[in-house]
């Protein structure tokens, strides 16, 4: 199994916590390792639906990023990749406290991928779970990759 260089994983967390959509969301990658994902957010008052608990859309992002990396960290550095389906399962309500989301890369293959991830609270309650397929790109690249470092050590 390769191992990612610390570096790259420096440098994607700070590109990757400081993108619009995430810094929107107070979304933060904090792990990322070969086939895994750990994604963090603090629920707050602007990710509350009319009935007080997190919008189920917030924890479809959660898990769609938290799948995303996970696959990320086990596919070659030159491709790109996209969500193709997200199928989502809510478990339990949530209105307030941190959730942890894992994720994990189950198979990542030339040009079509499968990950799983979950959320669960502070306490290990299970929030939402979700299984996604992601497309490799070849032609799709982050922006600023080239200055990233080595992906592999």
């Amino acid at each position: 199994m390769p191992q990612i260089n610390p570096a790259h994983v420096e440098a994607i967390f700070e590109t990757v916590n400081n993108c619009p959509y995430f810094k929107l969301l107070s979304i933060r990658l904090a792990g990322l390792e070969y086939g895994r994902s750990l994604l963090e957010i603090e629920a707050q008052e602007k990710h509350l639906q009319p009935y007080g608990i997190v919008h189920g859309g917030v924890c479809a992002s959660i898990l769609d990023a938290a799948v995303y990396w996970a696959v990320y960290a086990g596919v070659d550095k030159t491709v790109g990749l996209t969500t193709v389906d997200i199928k989502v399962n809510y478990l339990a309500p949530v209105k307030s406290g941190r959730l942890i989301a894992r994720g994990r890369c189950i198979k990542a293959g030339r040009t079509i991928c499968l990950g799983d991830a979950s959320i669960e609270d502070e306490k290990g309650l299970l929030i939402a779970h979700a299984t996604s397929t992601l497309m490799v790109i070849e032609s799709l690249k982050m922006e600023g990759h080239s200055r990233l470092p080595p992906k592999w050590l």
